[in-house]
């Protein structure tokens, strides 16, 4: 078994097609009209062959649930968080930085799917070392292993 792509259901995928590629950069590698794949493997999929594929009705077909997320890491979340500033965008929460070190924002698409982007896991590692705390200093503040920030320097 093997996982290929995460699928989101869209009411135009034009429309969805422009906001992965203004907003995160992502670009089609594959498009086959009502189904398209990002970079990434993002796949998205119109709502009208979508609710023929699972056989559903309109009102089976329900956006904005807030209960599941599309998580990306960005190496520079600073420049990617003042690009966000001029985007049109409904933010879930602005960025914020979680216990462990690592920033965070998370944003709606048009379809209301949450979209996550987080500062490189290594990154919030070199920003930490370069600030002057001592590895283990890292780890106990990033709730890792020494190796983990030891492996982040290389």
């Amino acid at each position: 078994m093997k996982l290929k792509n995460p699928l989101l259901v869209v009411t135009d995928i034009d429309k969805s097609v422009e906001f992965y590629k203004n907003v995160l950069g992502l670009h089609k590698i594959m498009d086959f009209g009502a189904n398209v794949t990002l970079t990434g493997g993002v796949c998205l999929q119109t709502k009208e062959t979508w609710m023929a594929f699972i056989d559903a009705k309109e009102n089976e077909i329900v956006f904005g649930g807030n209960n599941a997320e599309i998580y990306f890491e960005e190496d520079d979340f600073d420049a990617f968080a003042e690009k966000l500033k001029i985007q049109d965008i409904e933010y879930v929460h602005p960025v914020l930085e979680h216990r462990w070190g690592q920033r965070v924002v998370r944003f709606y698409d048009p379809d209301r799917h949450i979209i996550e982007v987080g500062e490189n896991i290594k990154a919030v590692t070199r920003r930490f070392l370069d600030s002057g705390m001592t590895e283990e200093e890292v780890a106990v503040r990033m709730d890792v292993p020494l190796e983990f920030v030891k492996s982040c320097k290389e």
